[in-house]
């Protein structure tokens, strides 16, 4: 590129980047690196810009697959790389900006040249071009050292030991950023990759003990959130001619950081893209997600799988299980913090479910906070505001909430729970609520929503999952959150005589004409029907182990008391209608005792009154069965990303047209788009 580049589009025509990629050999100790990585111009920060960057270097990149077997230009440029790392630490404490300005640089150019690589070639053809010397056409050396695991352990070093200050920002996003764009080649394969080069360099090897070390960095990445460089932390100073800003620090977009979209299930919408306030960070958390992921080696476990799942907290003394490889001790104070805050992400609300999920550390820790309404009530936003965010944001939000009304604590904790003034619940002013009721008012909210919008069957199961995991524990249920319960139950009521009718209908048309299929409507009746037996059944469980503790919804059930008549006899209910028949007879006949035109204070006074009094042993103990986030759950919800990279290898379109991704793709989507920005 040279000190004359100053415009993406020189990019074609300059003679740094034609000599590169030529059929002439350039030793690593020619002066002509020094030229070719003193390069500037303007930092791409739109999806536009990009393409173009793209589209200039394509044929450059194409060249130098084609030249490189026989000059092994792409080694000596990665050698160049390797050599200036060794003095990076030394040049970061010197304040050498010239120097790691091109050690950037250089690291710029290889990851652009590897995006290409691996668009290109199989991992096959990809391990050989680093073994390409300057010889004879296609030879190589198999005696050298293996540059590309070189590469990728030099990385992991840049990420793990090069202190984080203003002038290694930049280098340090590009370094994770490079590793990757190295692990999407996933993304060209039909099926899961179990013996890549990924498997062969990062789970084996010289990188293997950076397992550790890199996840912490990684996790410490996102917890800092560390903003980018001011302007006036520019490198060099600008071309006095307005040539155009440094390619490097100067910019507030990181240089490798290719704008990311957060991509929703099919039929979803596609989230605003938020400005970045951290790249490092973003970055970070995308390779820490996809390196999670990466499915297990034949006969190796994931180990920073492992690592993440292991990893304990900095006021833990107790020891490590020798059995326990890759473990680490991290601040969970600052993590649970960072985790609050970040939530509007896709990415965040991922990793909070990885932790919850499978590091019981961080479950526990989590768990006895005493300030759960900081985690719970971001969560609770992303469902409120459903039909803003992509399906699977909203999926990872339910199952978090699912995990965590998993816990009998946390059940009774968030009732306990006093919020004022909720802002951003639009339907209702609240200004007092407990946790417990909010969250129940948000979860009915997004099945209302479900019902009459998107009508996914395992997003009404999960809802109703979380619902009942809280039933026994409901305590001091808000007026508003008992009458939505009762208001739930009241539209699937109504749904369901809708469908009975219509089937009544139609199998009387059908009487007269043989010739007409019928509606599958059993069917639709037995969808509604299990979710009204749910619904009875969370009803039903709290009326049994909490009846004293929730008069406001005794009085919502007395005052709809006419929906659950036509249930009484019907066979699919009998069993589960015995509690509130009974609860609703009872406390009727108080009523008519203390006669008519009673206020509602007076009623609550009564039903409070009457719990006291009823026998408790005439009501039978509910049997709901906890719900948890196993696998009959998660059939559907895609959170497992082990085979997301056959989904995203099959819908992601590398030439720009619309994309459309599954679920499962959502983590590995993100990261893909670091190297591949598509319109």
């Amino acid at each position: 590129m040279g000190s004359n580049s100053s415009r993406i589009g020189d990019l074609p025509k300059n003679e740094y980047l034609k000599k590169l990629s030529g059929t002439e050999s350039v030793s690593e100790n020619d002066p002509f690196w020094n030229q070719l990585l003193s390069f500037s111009f303007p930092a791409p920060t739109s999806s536009t810009e990009l393409k173009l960057l793209e589209e200039a270097t394509v044929s450059v990149c194409r060249s130098l697959v084609v030249n490189n077997p026989r000059t092994g230009n792409l080694g000596a440029l990665i050698k160049v790389f390797l050599s200036r790392t060794k003095e990076l630490k030394l040049s970061a404490e010197c304040q050498n900006h010239i120097f790691i300005w091109q050690t950037h640089n250089a690291l710029f150019i290889i990851c652009c040249l590897l995006k290409v690589f691996i668009c290109e070639m199989s991992e096959e053809e990809l391990q050989l071009h680093f073994t390409y010397e300057e010889k004879s056409p296609g030879s190589y050396s198999s005696d050298s050292e293996d540059l590309l695991e070189e590469l990728l352990c030099c990385l992991m070093q840049l990420i793990t030991d090069i202190p984080l200050l203003d002038i290694t920002y930049e280098i340090s996003v590009e370094a994770v950023s490079t590793m990757v764009v190295f692990l999407s080649c996933q993304l060209f394969h039909k099926e899961v990759l179990r013996q890549s080069i990924s498997h062969k360099y990062l789970m084996r090897g010289r990188c293997l003990p950076y397992t550790s070390k890199l996840v912490k960095t990684l996790l410490y990445n996102f917890i800092r959130q560390e903003k980018p460089p001011p302007p006036g932390a520019h490198v060099l100073p600008q071309q006095s001619d307005g040539g155009g800003l440094l390619y490097g620090l100067a910019s507030g977009v990181a240089t490798g950081l290719w704008t990311v979209f957060t991509l929703g299930g099919v039929g979803s919408k596609a989230a605003a893209t938020p400005e970045l306030s951290s790249p490092l960070a973003n970055q970070s958390l995308l390779l820490l997600l996809v390196l999670a992921n990466l499915t297990d080696a034949a006969d190796t476990p994931n180990p920073y799988r492992q690592a993440i799942m292991s990893f304990k907290n900095t006021q833990d003394s107790s020891p490590f299980p020798s059995s326990i490889p890759h473990a680490f001790q991290i601040n969970f104070n600052s993590l649970y913090t960072a985790l609050c805050e970040q939530q509007t992400s896709d990415q965040a609300t991922l990793l909070l479910y990885t932790l919850l999920h499978q590091n019981s550390n961080v479950r526990t820790y989590m768990l006895a906070r005493t300030d759960m309404e900081n985690l719970v009530l971001p969560i609770l936003e992303i469902l409120y505001h459903v039909e803003e965010r992509n399906s699977h944001h909203v999926y990872m939000a339910l199952i978090i909430l699912l995990i965590l009304t998993e816990d009998d604590g946390f059940n009774r904790s968030i009732h306990e729970v006093i919020l004022k003034n909720i802002t951003w619940y639009s339907e209702r002013v609240l200004t007092e609520i407990s946790l417990g009721s909010l969250l129940i008012l948000v979860v009915i909210r997004t099945i209302q929503y479900n019902m009459t919008r998107t009508r996914d069957k395992y997003l009404h199961t999960n809802c109703l999952a979380a619902l009942a995991n809280m039933s026994a524990q409901f305590r001091s249920l808000h007026q508003y959150a008992a009458q939505r319960i009762i208001s739930l139950f009241s539209l699937l009521s109504k749904k369901h005589n809708k469908v009975l009718e219509q089937a009544t209908q139609s199998l009387r048309g059908s009487l007269s004409s043989n010739d007409v299929p019928l509606p599958d409507y059993a069917q639709d009746l037995n969808v509604i029907e299990e979710v009204i037996r749910m619904m009875l059944e969370i009803i039903n469980s709290c009326l049994t182990h909490s009846l004293h503790h929730n008069p406001n919804l005794v009085y919502a059930l007395l005052y709809k008391r006419d929906l659950f008549e036509q249930f009484r006899t019907h066979p699919s209910f009998q069993d589960i209608m015995q509690n509130i028949d009974l609860v609703i007879t009872f406390f009727s006949s108080r009523l008519l005792q203390a006669g008519a035109e009673l206020s509602v204070e007076r009623v609550l006074e009564i039903i409070k009154q009457g719990a006291v009094a009823l026998p408790k042993d005439r009501l039978k103990l509910s049997r709901l069965l906890r719900h948890t986030r196993g696998a009959h759950i998660f059939e559907n919800v895609y959170l497992n990303l082990q085979p997301c990279w056959l989904s995203v290898a099959r819908q992601v379109n590398l030439r720009g047209d619309q994309i459309k991704c599954s679920l499962r793709t959502a983590c590995y989507t993100e990261a893909a788009f670091t190297f591949n920005q598509v319109d």
